[in-house]
């Protein structure tokens, strides 16, 4: 199916651009009230705020606005089936109990696909006032400057990056995978929400990234940000994945990592 000039990942990204330039600062004024009132999803210690659906009813509503046709797939629940190709996966703040504590690592994640590819991504971290990122094939970008992936090569002075389910099984799980895991790396970072830790493999504040148990909208925006900085992005047995597992990292450190991964350890 032919597809009309707008439709590139180029102008798309500036779309998302455009539509979003005041969230990040709302949020952080509207944070200490939309605080006061929140609720739980898949576990008690898995929290949604008002701003999470204010902000992905701003987005939605910007986007339908700008292209009525285009399908949307929201974390806080938008579902719109589309007829134009075109689908935007939204998480409107991944990492909500880094915001609901006031701490760094959350952010605005907005990821394209056409045709169900992803195409262009982009990441606002309202705290470090950075905006992350990239189309398909175009590279990737933090505040317009390119980024690459970090050159290290050798697992054991490798900082890794992780994160942890709401699931309280998962999270024991996943305890034991940093048991093993720790002697033989330089470090573990844990910081919020994936869309920035995957920003952070891009731009090399971190070396590489895991994760078991994520959605869409965690990964779509920042793993391709990070792939187009150089990453591979696979599950934990190597294959191509976009949700649910994620390990994300230069090719000689992902294979590493991947080794480990895969040993029989619970990741």
């Amino acid at each position: 199916m032919s597809r009309p000039a707008d439709v590139t990942p180029a102008a798309l990204l500036a779309l998302a651009l455009d539509l979003t330039t005041d969230l990040g600062p709302t949020l952080i004024q509207g944070r200490r009230a939309a605080t006061r009132n929140v609720d739980t999803k898949s576990s008690k210690t898995d929290m949604v705020t008002e701003m999470d659906r204010w902000c992905e009813g701003e987005v939605v509503s910007r986007l339908l606005d700008a292209r009525p046709d285009d399908g949307i797939l929201g974390e806080e629940g938008a579902s719109v089936d589309g007829t134009s190709g075109v689908r935007w996966i939204i998480d409107p703040i991944d990492g909500t109990t880094n915001y609901f504590y006031d701490l760094p690592g959350y952010s605005i994640s907005i990821a394209a696909e056409i045709d169900g590819v992803i195409s262009a991504g982009l990441v606002i971290d309202p705290i470090r006032a950075e905006t992350f990122t990239a189309t398909k094939g175009g590279g990737a970008t933090r505040n317009g400057r390119p980024l690459s992936v970090s050159k290290v090569d050798d697992l054991s002075i490798a900082l890794v990056g992780t994160g942890f389910n709401y699931q309280p099984d998962v999270r024991r799980d996943q305890a034991e995978t940093l048991v093993h895991l720790l002697p033989i790396v330089r470090d573990i970072r844990r910081f919020g929400g994936a869309a920035l830790d995957l920003c952070a493999v891009a731009c090399g504040r971190l070396d590489i990234y895991f994760e078991r148990g994520l959605s869409a909208w965690d990964v779509a925006a920042g793993g391709l940000i990070a792939t187009e900085a150089g990453a591979l992005l696979t599950d934990f047995s190597g294959q191509p994945s976009w949700t649910d597992q994620a390990v994300c990292g230069p090719p000689a450190l992902h294979a590493a990592l991947l080794a480990h991964l895969g040993s029989g350890w619970r990741a």
